[in-house]
């Protein structure tokens, strides 16, 4: 009987942790409040006049969130709240839709995020004796930096390869018996068939992949731990947020442990604004309890999980947050009908036959919206009747009618950063 897990574990004592985070998040509302124009004047016109006045979680509730827009126009360090002779370094989002994000970094927020990449990389089993080859990109941005300090607060080895060059990250594997490997998952997918058609992977040392920056499905990931020959680990993170390592699974991979001395995780309705209890789904609002440079105070991320409400069987203290499903800025309304991507990727991903890669293109034909679904079918598949079942099991599941297209394994573009999967052409 394949029961829920939240009827197999033990509930999580959310109650517990919220009371020992409320002190944390009052010394974080005191610090923002005197060093930070910003929040003392958004929160002077929300009706709080001072700190104080939070005395406990439905008190917090009521501050109003801050969002990806205000930071924009805040470029470049306009809410920056510690002296500049202590910010020792910045970061930013790419900018691709707008102004970039800069935030500005203390040692102590350096320290902070060191150490919680590091605790992702214990978390994942990775130890001193490991070489760890970072792929993501450096400069800027803060994946590569990031996994860089945790690898060294860890003791292992780091290979700095940083982005692209694929024949020289595989020759590297080989020479220097590369056992964790970190990236984006679209990286990962694109080395693992790499390897696969070289027939290189019985010559890899690899034992971890770590790999995150945006949404993987599971059939992706079982492709790439079959083709690298390793176990794969979903790390989490943002910019605004420190960067990737605020959250990672463990090897029972039953959801993304956060670290909570460091972050406090709400998860509200997307269209309400209001709070939703563990167990329910919507979009993740964090509150930094440690941040210097630049605090946020109830961040809203636009990435739908939920608070996992039972606690996991690996032991740690820390509480779960499910993978993330998507943005609520990723949603597609096509036919009267709401979609995200994580929605068809669930149902693709159970019709036999079907590869891990695919996009969806939408159109428009006089008054009528149309999508077409290109998905990769896996070698001795039938397409037609591949195509015929995802059709079949998107109109079954979702409601709507779409076109699907099967095309050979491979032949889908694949990407070093993140694989863009989603063209809406219906403006054009």
């Amino acid at each position: 009987m394949n029961l829920p897990q939240e009827e197999i574990f033990p509930t999580f004592d959310f109650p517990r942790l919220w009371a020992s985070q409320l002190p944390l998040l009052q010394t974080c509302l005191q610090y923002t409040y005197e060093r930070s124009p910003f929040y003392r004047e958004k929160w002077r016109q929300a009706g709080i006049n001072t700190p104080s006045e939070i005395r406990d979680l439905s008190d917090f509730a009521q501050l109003p969130f801050t969002t990806k827009a205000e930071l924009r126009a805040g470029y470049p360090l306009n809410f920056m709240a510690a002296p500049e002779e202590k910010v020792v370094r910045i970061h930013s989002s790419s900018g691709t839709t707008g102004k970039p994000v800069i935030i500005p970094y203390t040692a102590k927020d350096v320290e902070v995020w060191a150490e919680m990449m590091s605790r992702c990389l214990r978390m994942a089993g990775v130890h001193q004796r490991d070489r760890v080859q970072i792929t993501p990109g450096y400069g800027l941005w803060t994946a590569g930096i990031g996994f860089q300090a945790g690898v060294e607060r860890l003791g292992a080895m780091a290979v700095p390869t940083g982005p692209g060059n694929t024949p020289k990250q595989i020759e590297l594997m080989l020479d220097l018996k590369t056992t964790v490997l970190i990236g984006t998952s679209s990286y990962a997918l694109l080395l693992a068939e790499e390897v696969q058609k070289r027939g290189l992977k019985d010559q890899l040392s690899l034992r971890v992949g770590i790999f995150g920056s945006e949404r993987w499905s599971d059939k992706m990931r079982r492709y790439v731990e079959t083709g690298l020959g390793l176990e794969t680990f979903d790390i989490y993170g943002l910019t605004e947020i420190y960067g990737p390592g605020i959250a990672i699974d463990c090897p029972f991979h039953l959801g993304l442990h956060y670290w909570s001395d460091y972050l406090y995780c709400e998860i509200i309705d997307p269209e309400k604004g209001t709070p939703l209890p563990p167990g329910e789904e919507g979009e993740l609002v964090i509150t930094t309890l440690a941040k210097e440079g630049l605090p946020l105070i109830r961040y809203r991320t636009h990435d739908l999980t939920r608070l996992l409400p039972y606690a996991c069987p690996c032991g740690s203290p820390f509480p779960l947050l499910d993978r993330i499903k998507g943005r609520t800025d990723d949603r597609i309304k096509i036919k009267g009908v709401n979609i995200y991507p994580g929605q068809l990727e669930e149902v693709l991903r159970d019709v036999k036959g079907t590869g891990s890669e695919y996009q969806v293109i939408l159109t428009r034909e006089g008054m009528r919206d149309q999508m077409l679904i290109k998905i990769e079918g896996v070698a001795d598949c039938e397409p037609e009747m591949v195509a015929e079942n995802c059709r079949r099991a998107v109109k079954s599941r979702i409601g709507v009618t779409v076109e699907v297209e099967v095309v050979p394994l491979g032949s889908l573009p694949r990407s070093e950063k993140k694989t863009k999967r989603v063209f809406d052409l219906r403006d054009q």
